[in-house]
């Protein structure tokens, strides 16, 4: 059995650096604009994405592969930053962001992001009419990429109609290739930065979430691992040069685990840190996830961490927003944002449901 579930992994390994080698130079070129849906029409986006999708066909002739790369790369540089467009706000200075991987080299495009990306988030902020009820953190599965417009776009415009100042954070992708400890590094960064500019935001810096799809639920709970406790980025890289930003509590004070739990087997850098108060969202047919929720859920019950858990009938691993792809979206799915919204609401503000009858 173990041989046959190594046998499949290599394979499907094996078929993934066949696809990066054949369209992953140009696909790599498509990353830098689909990660910032605030900056460019996302309607062309949506249909590069789409148009993206062709290249799995397994049965093109080397003429239809040639033709399509060229179709895509017209139509990727065709599209062009929106008049006016929102800067990205970056979150190292220029020399004084802390790594500890050494990736030099993404020539066989087995990364999405090259080895000088430079972490960032961007603003999705509700009228200056309105009072924010807190500030989420969005960051998207996988390596990002195309899942930002539908796990952080689409979900930001739909807390943001619900009251929320959102960001899109942009960090290094845990695994993709860089660590844990970097891309929680990222996150934290960005939780000090946004409550150095809470009156900026209009937020109180206690009602910040960090909300995270899949590998990006992952980051969410590394942040809370490593500096949920006042630990500063100076107490992990030794050659980082602080800042007065660093003087910011650097975690989220709730957690939005979508299909995104912890894995089994990761090894903590300690056994025991402060959590704070989680809601998951998961579908039922999302059964790796599912088995690393169930491991999560005995350590933070024995820390009696505020856990809400919501699964839902015939959803399979993602797909978040999706509706922003394909028009529909998952109506049973698509209720956890709702129950998102009660739970933060709940631990912001107080829920008082007589104001939703």
């Amino acid at each position: 059995m173990e041989d046959n579930v190594k046998n499949k992994y290599e394979a499907m390994r094996k078929a993934m650096l066949e696809f990066n080698k054949e369209f992953g130079g140009e696909i790599n070129k498509a990353i830098p604009k689909y990660e910032d849906p605030t900056r460019y029409p996302i309607s062309e986006l949506v249909d590069l994405f789409k148009f993206q999708m062709k290249f799995r066909n397994p049965d093109l002739s080397r003429e239809e592969k040639d033709a399509l790369k060229k179709d895509f790369a017209e139509k990727r540089d065709a599209i062009r930053l929106l008049p006016g467009a929102p800067d990205r706000v970056y979150l190292w200075t220029e020399g004084n962001m802390p790594a500890e991987t050494e990736y030099t080299d993404n020539s066989e495009h087995q990364y999405d992001h090259e080895p000088d990306f430079k972490p960032y988030y961007l603003e999705m902020l509700i009228p200056e009419d309105r009072e924010p009820i807190g500030g989420i953190v969005l960051v998207a599965g996988g390596s990002h990429g195309a899942g930002t417009m539908n796990e952080c776009y689409e979900v930001g415009l739909e807390f943001n109609a619900l009251g929320y100042q959102c960001f899109i954070l942009q960090c290094r992708p845990n695994m993709c290739p860089w660590s844990r400890l970097e891309t929680a590094a990222d996150a934290s960064r960005c939780f000090r930065l946004i409550r150095a500019n809470a009156d900026k935001y209009r937020l109180k810096k206690d009602r910040l979430a960090y909300a995270g799809f899949s590998n990006g639920g992952v980051t969410g709970d590394a942040c809370a691992e490593f500096f949920s406790e006042d630990q500063k980025i100076a107490d992990y890289f030794p050659d980082y040069v602080p800042d007065d930003i660093d003087l910011e509590y650097g975690a989220e004070n709730a957690y939005l685990c979508v299909y995104g739990a912890r894995h089994l087997g990761t090894v903590l850098s300690r056994p025991d840190f402060k959590y704070p108060p989680t809601f998951f969202a998961i579908g039922r047919k999302d059964f790796g996830c599912i088995a690393n929720m169930n491991g999560l859920l005995p350590w933070l019950w024995a820390k009696e961490v505020p856990v809400e858990i919501h699964t839902f009938a015939g959803h399979p691993h993602g797909y978040a927003g999706w509706k922003l792809i394909d028009g529909k979206g998952d109506y049973n799915f698509d209720l956890w944002i709702t129950h998102a919204d009660v739970f933060l609401r709940d631990l912001f503000v107080g829920y008082d449901p007589k104001l939703f009858g």
